[in-house]
């Protein structure tokens, strides 16, 4: 049998492969809310073979938005913009749906990537971001205002309403996002965070935010349902956030609860400089995995059948996420499935997609004629 094609549960949820497709903004929302692109994009890619789709990063504020066009779920009209989506693919599909939950801080109040992705000041249709520390992302921008106390607790609290809109909405499970660059990560790392009280210096200071925020959306999810978080486990700059720091979040992690550890880097300086290549971040989850005996995702940069089936046999990751991989094909699941003698769910209509030398691919299914 695969090893990417076996089942695997993680807490209530039984999957019956290790494919996620990752979250990936779409920069295409209005006001925080889901557009008919999001239909599209949605129903299409919960039909690529994948066991889960995660939903992009969804900001649980409008000022922690990345850019003017990010989904959100901060309001019942947002909650409500996704509801008929999420209904559309329990209709069609039988992959389970998570969400990202995010807060972009520093990084908030930018142009959609195809403008340029810098920072939109606020006389210009952009609004003031906020942070750990009065510290811009880039040097020339203008700096994001320091989060106090009572900032903290509102973040915190939208974190946990979001959740709870979830779990109205249905979702099978809750990420957190804690990578990129983004509010969380900030927090984590020493190159963004210059605080001086009790969440910034020490490593268990600048991890207590993130460690607050997880818990409060452990204890916001139903017990039976997962809740899992994406990290990055390297700023890739000297001095910044590491691996070995990474082990000690995700140790942490692991006594409250967590379910996955979906492993990215990077986004938290323009100074980084990342060794892009083939799975170049495998070896991050693989130490953490092994370390922490936490279920992990590999992520970057996989896109072959046998790269993701080797990932998961050879114990490196416990499931394989991918993005890009997917836009470019929206059906790479049902060709790796194909490829590795698996079997993939697909709505009645397209049954006889399945090759000729392929007639199980979907399982048992029946197509006659008169």
């Amino acid at each position: 049998m695969s090893a990417l094609f076996s089942p695997i549960e993680l807490r209530g949820l039984s999957l019956p492969n290790r494919i996620m497709v990752a979250p990936m903004c779409q920069y295409s929302a209005v006001n925080g809310e889901a557009t008919d692109w999001h239909f599209t994009h949605i129903n299409s890619l919960a039909l690529s073979g994948a066991a889960m789709f995660c939903i992009e990063a969804t900001g649980v504020e409008a000022i922690g938005r990345i850019t003017p066009g990010c989904l959100g779920l901060w309001n019942e009209a947002c909650e409500a913009a996704l509801t008929p989506i999420i209904a559309s693919v329990r209709k069609h599909s039988n992959t389970a749906i998570a969400i990202q939950l995010a807060h972009a801080g520093r990084k908030a109040s930018s142009q959609r990537p195809w403008e340029g992705g810098q920072l939109i000041p606020p006389d210009q249709g952009g609004w003031q971001p906020e942070g750990p520390s009065a510290v811009p992302h880039k040097q020339d921008e203008a700096a994001p205002r320091a989060l106090d106390l009572p900032g903290l607790a509102r973040v915190r609290e939208a974190f946990v309403a979001a959740a709870r809109r979830a779990m109205r909405l249905g979702l099978d499970a809750v990420e957190l996002h804690c990578a990129h660059g983004y509010l969380l990560h900030q927090f984590l790392s020493p190159i963004s965070n210059q605080r001086t009280d009790q969440y910034g210096g020490s490593l268990q200071n600048r991890m207590r935010f993130p460690l607050e925020v997880f818990e409060a959306i452990r204890a916001a999810v139903p017990a039976e349902k997962p809740v899992g978080i994406k990290v990055s486990a390297t700023d890739w700059i000297e001095g910044g956030w590491d691996l070995s720091q990474t082990i000690e979040l995700v140790k942490e992690l692991k006594q409250r609860g967590v379910d996955w550890v979906d492993v990215s880097s990077g986004g938290v300086s323009p100074k980084q400089k990342i060794p892009l290549g083939p799975g170049y971040q495998v070896p991050l989850a693989a130490a953490i995995k092994a370390e922490t005996g936490v279920t992990t995702m590999a992520v970057g940069l996989i896109t072959e059948a046998k790269q993701a089936e080797e990932i998961v046999a050879s114990g490196k990751a416990d499931m394989v996420a991918l993005a890009r991989g997917m836009l470019y094909d929206p059906r790479w699941g049902w060709h790796a499935a194909a490829e590795l003698g698996g079997h993939v769910s697909a709505p009645p209509p397209y049954w006889r997609a399945a090759p000729a030398e392929q007639k199980e691919l979907f399982g048992t299914t029946r197509f006659g004629t008169r």
